[in-house]
């Protein structure tokens, strides 16, 4: 009987101990200070303190249906309409949106970037990896909307968990925008976690992953299902530019080929040849612009440079 006693004791300390670790890993996941942020982008090329600071920024509280403000800038010095929202990755915030922003500025559209809950200025407890973070991303859509008419034309681009955030807000809520930009996606958290596992600790799924998912569905109210842009991808039907470094080691490229052979509709694919995660525009930026102007004259929204130029 002791014996009995003393394993179960030790199932029950382990399913804990490994429910706990996991989904603590997982809910409040080391976030990176804005100085740190700032000093990567600047020694990258992407940001200039002098330029971000003279540039006309429209402080921006948004609220959250889960109760909290979501923070951002807006930045719109055109008058034609055109807005485009950037989603940032986990683990930084805003700051890193302006490579971006600057990208689609310089093609004539208004921008706002926002930090996700938990990230930034922005509230929430926990990180999702885009569940809760879409619910957000439909609150900025439907806040642009409100201010500037529901006819505006919209594009949104994301990076990491911000293109997750961004696939499952247009599968699975509203295909509320009129192009998207899907850069370096998983294509199943699932599917994620069971690949750092292996990578990071050499560890099998099924010693984590059955005690993982119902301690993350007791703690944050989500199942890893629910994740899972590979079963909503489909539902997509305005166009859709996925990009991927091919030498990506955090996200294999290769989930961005399942998911650009499961969308149906408009849609293209750019595998960059350099960089690691979430690194395509740096080390590949004329290629990325190209891809990118290619892009948007295929849906018909290019502006010659020599026009937006003069505008800005």
């Amino acid at each position: 009987m002791k014996k009995i006693w003393v394993g179960l004791a030790l199932t029950f300390s382990y399913i804990l101990a490994v429910g706990l670790f996991f989904t603590n890993m997982m809910m409040y996941i080391k976030k990176r200070t804005d100085e740190e942020i700032l000093e990567r982008e600047t020694l990258d090329g992407h940001f200039i303190q002098k330029d971000f600071d003279e540039l006309e920024k429209l402080e921006v509280t948004i609220p959250s249906e889960y109760g909290y403000d979501v923070k951002g800038y807006l930045v719109a010095p055109y008058e034609n309409r055109k807005f485009v929202i950037i989603c940032h990755g986990v683990t930084v915030n805003r700051y890193n949106s302006v490579k971006y922003m600057n990208l689609f500025l310089n093609r004539g559209f208004n921008v706002l970037i926002y930090d996700h809950r938990r990230h930034g200025e922005s509230g929430g407890k926990t990180t999702s990896y885009g569940h809760y973070e879409k619910y957000d991303l439909r609150s900025a859509v439907h806040w642009l909307k409100e201010k500037y008419g529901q006819d505006i034309t919209l594009g949104i681009h994301g990076e990491s968990m911000g293109s997750v955030t961004m696939l499952l807000y247009a599968g699975m809520l509203e295909d509320g925008a009129d192009f998207y930009v899907a850069d370096c996606p998983f294509h199943s958290l699932e599917d994620q976690l069971l690949y750092r596992l292996k990578v990071d600790y050499r560890l099998p799924g099924f010693f984590v992953m059955p005690v993982a998912r119902p301690f993350l569905k007791w703690r944050d109210g989500y199942s890893l299902r629910d994740v899972s842009p590979i079963a909503v991808v489909d539902q997509i039907k305005k166009p859709l530019l996925f990009i991927h470094s091919k030498k990506d080691a955090y996200i294999p490229a290769d989930s961005s080929r399942q998911l650009f052979e499961k969308k149906t509709g408009p849609k293209k694919i750019y595998f960059a040849e350099n960089g690691d995660h979430a690194m395509s525009f740096t080390e590949n930026r004329a290629e990325y612009e190209r891809v990118l102007d290619e892009f948007l004259e295929e849906i018909g929204l290019a502006e010659k440079q020599e026009a937006y130029k003069e505008k800005r």
